[in-house]
């Protein structure tokens, strides 16, 4: 009896770990087979995920977001499409003609259209169901290789954003500052003229490229998705461009929907700010793929494989505040803080070209001189401070250095508007000191002090429109 009660015990203990572990498993992880294949001359690296069960199987490629984001931050999506009995292949993003200030969507689609070549080709996938699915900078890129080849048979898109990236960025950016406590003023200078001067610059990449004119060669179903907590893209104001833009390319197969709790990238969130693009964000871990999300992509993506692609329908999107419009001459927005540096340089450059002459100043209009160094000084420093504080936040995605606030503006903000509040005044006490000694100035100095005032006078309305004056 003692033997057989033992036994039983172990018997028993062995069936409950068993089951526990079963439990946690879950579905068994599909296989993973190593791929290389060409796509114009680049060797691109990825992993095939075999779903279990006889074949062919729909297939799908999957493109990440921007940056340089291994395949790895992807592998719960690949999991989730692999286990519900879709082929994916993920990807290792090039290398070759990809950075941070070089990209070419159009070379990214070459690279989407290669896997899907790849796919299509094993004996295990139905060359006739094959897609893509483009997290972020992935829409973009999904939706051109769509447009170009018709061999896609689908594409699904999560925080996929319909307007160009600059204005994608600067929404988000305006998001980010308002998150931190920064007042509206900051935003406007980063959303309006500051956007401007990148975009003239040609400092972003890929600023301009428009979304409509690939969304106009649709034609396979869409499957389009936002998280109700997306931060980084205006996820109403892009459903209804994927919505307009589609049907007007004749497609009828147009699904929009949100992910409840769910943030930019799809997975779980509280606000949207604790996971960010698919990466560690402040130290918090990538937050779980919720099943709703998963669930709605496979089954969208078996009823098309079936040939039952659904109609075009449209969820009500959350409220979100509308995207911002960057100034529309970029030209004119680097060219005029351009004249006004050189307008406040313009006295110090003489200085020191009478310096190398080895020309003493003439003692007469000793007040205006001075009154004219305090001009250019503080005109330099608040145009150059102004230009780089703004455009800086852009380099960097709004993540501003640590440093004090004070009633709701970062210290080198306020400092700026110090200083802009502080040039008009100065300038005044030059024009009647000028005024007051012009019968004794020579020549020369009248004419730079009339540069400066008038540099001066044209700063006015600049410090308006980059946010200087504001409150």
């Amino acid at each position: 009896m003692r033997v057989l009660m033992v036994a039983w015990l172990v018997l028993l203990c062995f069936g409950i770990g068993g089951g526990r572990a079963e439990a946690h498993a879950g579905p068994a992880d599909p296989e993973q087979e190593q791929v290389a294949f060409d796509s114009d001359g680049v060797t691109l690296h990825g992993a095939v995920y075999r779903p279990t069960g006889d074949g062919p199987h729909p297939g799908i490629v999957l493109i990440g977001g921007s940056g340089p984001g291994p395949r790895a931050e992807y592998q719960p999506e690949a999991l989730a499409f692999a286990r519900a009995g879709i082929s994916t292949l993920v990807v290792d993003k090039r290398t070759v003609g990809y950075s941070t200030s070089h990209r070419d969507f159009s070379v990214l689609a070459d690279d989407a259209l290669a896997g899907v070549r790849l796919l299509r080709a094993r004996p295990d996938v139905d060359a006739q169901r094959v897609g893509l699915w483009g997290f972020s900078e992935g829409g973009w890129v999904a939706t051109l290789a769509a447009s170009r080849s018709a061999t896609v048979g689908f594409v699904v898109t999560i925080g996929g954003s319909g307007l160009t990236p600059l204005r994608t960025q600067t929404w988000y950016l305006s998001n980010l500052l308002r998150h931190n406590g920064i007042s509206s003023h900051l935003e406007e200078a980063v959303g309006g003229p500051g956007a401007a001067v990148v975009d003239g610059l040609g400092a972003f990449p890929e600023a301009d490229f428009d979304p409509v004119r690939a969304l106009r060669q649709v034609r396979v179903p869409v499957l389009a998705l936002w998280g109700d907590h997306d931060v980084k893209v205006p996820s109403g104001e892009s459903a209804a461009i994927f919505q307009r833009e589609l049907a007007s390319a004749g497609n009828h197969s147009v699904t929009t929907r949100f992910v409840p709790n769910a943030g930019h990238n799809g997975h779980r969130t509280t606000d949207g700010f604790d996971s960010i693009g698919g990466e560690l964000f402040e130290g918090r871990p990538l937050g779980e793929l919720d099943p709703g999300y998963t669930d709605v992509m496979t089954n969208w993506i078996h009823a098309v494989a079936a040939d039952q692609a659904p109609p075009t329908s449209a969820a009500a999107p959350p409220q979100q505040p509308a995207s911002r419009t960057p100034g529309t001459h970029p030209a004119l927005e680097y060219a005029a803080p351009a004249a006004l540096l050189l307008g406040f340089a313009a006295y110090p450059l003489s200085a020191l070209g009478r310096i190398m002459l080895r020309r003493r100043p003439s003692e007469a209009g000793h007040g205006p001189r001075r009154s004219a160094r305090a001009v250019s000084a503080i005109g330099l420093l608040a145009t150059l401070g102004a230009v780089s504080y703004v455009v800086g936040i852009l380099a960097v995605g709004g993540k501003l250095p640590p440093t004090a606030f004070a009633v709701g503006q970062p210290l080198p903000w306020l400092l700026l508007h110090a200083l802009a509040l502080a040039l008009p005044a100065t300038a005044a006490i030059l024009a009647l000191s000028a005024w007051r000694a012009r019968a004794q100035m020579p020549a020369p100095l009248r004419r730079q002090t009339l540069v400066l005032l008038a540099t001066a006078m044209a700063f006015v309305p600049w410090a308006l429109h980059w946010q200087l004056f504001s409150r």
